[in-house]
């Protein structure tokens, strides 16, 4: 394609920009990330049982939560996005399961000592309020995206800007976990690949993770869409690093 026809392209990608939840399968087949070491749902599946009391926070549109099949009664989940919470609002409420909107950050809406288990997949989280909502020998488990996330590709499209967050590294939160009162069970990091196969799934993406890549523009960063393009072009592929690590603690 010329670059008449990329840049329409890549403005169909940046109006198109929208998501339920947490759905990226509008690029399913164009990128490619996350071979992790570990299995986040095997781990918290692992520890589940019948009859506990189970938080998710963050949950997004409840996408994972429901895969668990959790017995609703037992299930609860917050989340503070608002598009997602119009969404857990319509789906997860009138299943049974206990929503409410808070930001993970803050203080949770929840009684002390009410849960057996809080789940956080890329969530903001309070390890106080953690340790508050879970009853006594309570497991907390979190996969992250850590403070390095997609570096190259950011910089590719924005040049060398601050880290979003800086302190999401393994070694600190475990830090944050203990200094709350919990016992590390488990901790792992890892960086793993992640590869677009065009620059349209890139546009999107950049536009989507907005944390990641802000006042991202197909119009600001064109000539660097177009370096991207050329990178593309000459390897076949555009590469970057994702940056993840999961933890388990004990309360």
């Amino acid at each position: 394609m010329n670059k008449h026809e990329l840049l329409r392209e890549w403005l169909n990608e940046e109006e198109s920009a929208h998501i339920h939840g947490w759905d990226f399968s509008h690029i399913e087949e164009r990128f490619e990330s996350d071979c992790l070491p570990w299995d986040y749902e095997n781990i918290v599946r692992s520890c589940l049982r019948a009859g506990m009391k189970l938080l998710d926070i963050d949950t997004g549109g409840g996408e994972f939560l429901l895969s668990l099949n959790h017995p609703y009664c037992d299930t609860a989940a917050t989340e503070a996005y608002p598009p997602n919470v119009k969404l857990c609002r319509d789906l997860l409420i009138p299943l049974g399961i206990d929503f409410k909107e808070a930001d993970g950050n803050g203080r949770l809406p929840f009684s002390d000592n009410s849960f057996d288990l809080v789940i956080n997949r890329h969530g903001s989280f309070n390890a106080d309020e953690i340790y508050r909502v879970l009853k006594p020998d309570g497991y907390f488990i979190t996969q992250q995206v850590g403070a390095e996330n997609d570096r190259e590709l950011v910089e590719m499209l924005l040049g060398n800007i601050p880290l979003p967050f800086p302190d999401m590294y393994l070694a600190a939160v475990q830090k944050q976990f203990e200094a709350a009162g919990f016992t590390i069970l488990r901790g792992e990091e890892a960086f793993c690949p992640i590869k677009f196969w065009d620059v349209g799934a890139l546009v999107w993406f950049a536009r989507i993770i907005q944390w990641e890549f802000p006042n991202f523009s197909v119009d600001s960063c064109l000539p660097r869409l177009y370096k991207a393009q050329e990178t593309l072009e000459e390897k076949g592929v555009i590469e970057g690093t994702t940056h993840r690590f999961m933890l388990t603690a004990k309360k």
